[in-house]
């Protein structure tokens, strides 16, 4: 990827002449019936951090198709322009899917450059089925209690285990929400945001997606072109492989991003005495994995839970530190009570943490058809396990229940646009959770696109998080529509952000930014 971004990227940086176009009829075009226009009413829901917030409430048709039927209501916020000058809605969406977009609102009009936030109203929205939307899905409280059995199925017995609890959560979803399933879509959250555009008054919007939410825009932008001012897509799905298939992609790029830790590790063998040589700290971790599957850390973090707790650190490398003292403390001093806090930290499921991973299953498992035969799935895993052992059976087993689904799969949208404005997209060469080839792929689709590579960069969701290059693009995009023009693949690149030091008070506080932006993207 480093070689080839370096090489294919020119230096010109052009102005793109800004597309104005006339939205066409919305029945016409989606052969969906409308329903009256909603009107919104905002309400102070200011915070600590975002004291400007504004909150308000839309009724949107369950199914677009009937728009008179039974009706769901969707959780919005904003930050309302100031400046003389108004570009617009630009609504926001942190990915998932199943992530609550109500406080990345407030987070991306604090971040971006007064002059250009002031100039937009900032809408996050929780996506139908999620946080404060209703309903708010829950299929199974406590789905992830630990101690959940080894993710890994050396015996029959716990491959059995496993494949109970995917069952009896697909079978629980059913009984609980047969109604509301078929509904909880990519497509149908799409019709949302155009309900949102026509509640706020607005012929067109603007909008910024992080990880699955740039599928969502993606989408969005293939069901009605004509409504897209201008669009931001960072760290990007390949919409060619939804969902199988790009699940089995993030298997590889997780293992990698996995041994860079044990790398950046053995930097330091000074701090954590663990070694020097990545291959032999690895070896290391999976002794302590194996460890724990026989006696968890308090009771509470067994060879599942490890997976759950590191998997975190392929997103966002500002966790390396932590990580790393945990793991340091468990091999060297025997000390599993910072382990069991970094599970606490990052990696335990709260009732939030439910909603979204029941919101997560019903949109992965509902958008795309998945192999029904187990021996598909089990083959395929135990294929990538091989090479890539550190996650492929933990996320084989988190989309698993997409295996039993109650409801038949939609088909995907094939997201090849011609009629776009200029687009701009984001991708570090080494993300795990979206790998390069998605950047890439969705770049070749969307005419007309720009696309700026964070080279050498591993983690997931880079603007706004403290990279001055990557920045500098997003803001002069959204100020007044310029984009960089290269010759190649990549049309601009960027370098990557210094990795962190090992914990001290200044490293704590250098990372804080890009950390509050990695707490609010979804995962997976």
């Amino acid at each position: 990827m480093r070689k080839r971004a370096a090489l294919l990227c020119g230096a010109a940086v052009v102005v793109a002449g800004t597309l104005t176009a006339v939205p066409a009829d919305a029945s016409a075009r989606t052969g969906v019936a409308t329903a009256p226009a909603a009107t919104l009413t905002w309400k102070k829901c200011g915070t600590t951090d975002y004291p400007t917030l504004q909150c308000a409430s839309l009724e949107v048709p369950l199914d677009h198709a009937h728009p008179r039927g039974t009706r769901i209501t969707l959780a919005l916020s904003r930050v309302p322009h100031t400046a003389k000058t108004f570009q617009g809605p630009l609504l926001v969406n942190p990915g998932g899917p199943g992530g609550s977009g109500l406080s990345l609102a407030g987070f991306i009009a604090t971040s971006l450059p007064k002059k250009v936030a002031s100039q937009y109203d900032v809408i996050g929205f929780d996506p139908r089925g999620v946080g404060k939307s209703e309903p708010a899905l829950n299929c199974a409280p406590g789905h992830f209690k630990p101690v959940r059995p080894d993710s890994a199925p050396s015996t029959p017995a716990l491959e059995d285990a496993n494949l109970r609890r995917a069952q009896s959560f697909a079978a629980a979803c059913d009984k609980k929400y047969a109604r509301v399933l078929p509904f909880i879509d990519t497509v149908s959250a799409v019709r949302d945001m155009d309900a949102i555009r026509e509640a706020v008054g607005a012929r067109q919007i603007s909008y910024l997606g992080y990880s699955y939410g740039t599928y969502l825009g993606a989408v969005y932008a293939k069901l009605f072109p004509e409504r897209v001012r201008r669009l931001v897509l960072d760290s990007i799905v390949d919409p060619t492989g939804v969902w199988y298939e790009d699940n089995l992609a993030q298997d590889h790029a997780f293992n990698e991003r996995h041994r860079a830790l044990m790398a950046w590790i053995a930097r330091y063998d000074a701090t954590y005495k663990l070694g020097t040589d990545p291959e032999q700290i690895e070896a290391k971790w999976y002794a302590m994995r194996a460890s724990l599957a026989k006696k968890p850390a308090g009771g509470t973090v067994g060879a599942s839970e490890l997976e759950d707790t590191f998997m975190p650190g392929g997103y966002y490398n500002g966790y390396w530190p932590y990580l790393a003292e945990a793991f340091a403390a468990y091999v060297n001093d025997k000390n599993a009570e910072p382990l069991v806090q970094a599970y606490g930290n990052f990696a335990a499921v709260s009732a939030s943490g439910d909603n979204g991973y029941s919101v997560y299953t019903a949109v992965q498992c509902g958008d795309a058809p998945w192999p029904r035969e187990w021996n598909r799935w089990r083959r395929d895993t135990w294929e990538v396990a091989e090479k890539a052992p550190f996650m492929a059976w933990n996320n084989t087993w988190y989309n698993a229940p997409c295996a039993f689904w109650p409801t038949a799969p939609h088909t995907p949208v094939n997201i090849a646009n011609g009629q776009l404005p200029p687009a701009l997209l984001f991708q570090a060469t080494d993300d795990a959770a979206t790998p390069y080839a998605g950047g890439a792929t969705v770049h070749r689709l969307l005419a007309h696109s720009s696309l700026v590579v964070e080279e050498g960069g591993g983690n997931h969701g880079v603007t706004l998080s403290g990279n001055t290059c990557l920045d500098r693009y997003l803001t002069d995009y959204l100020a007044d529509g310029t984009v960089p023009r290269g010759r190649g693949e990549a049309d601009a690149v960027c370098e990557k952000l210094p990795d962190p030091k090992p914990l001290t008070s200044k490293a704590v506080a250098s990372s804080a930014h890009g950390s509050t932006l990695h707490g609010l993207l979804g995962r997976r």
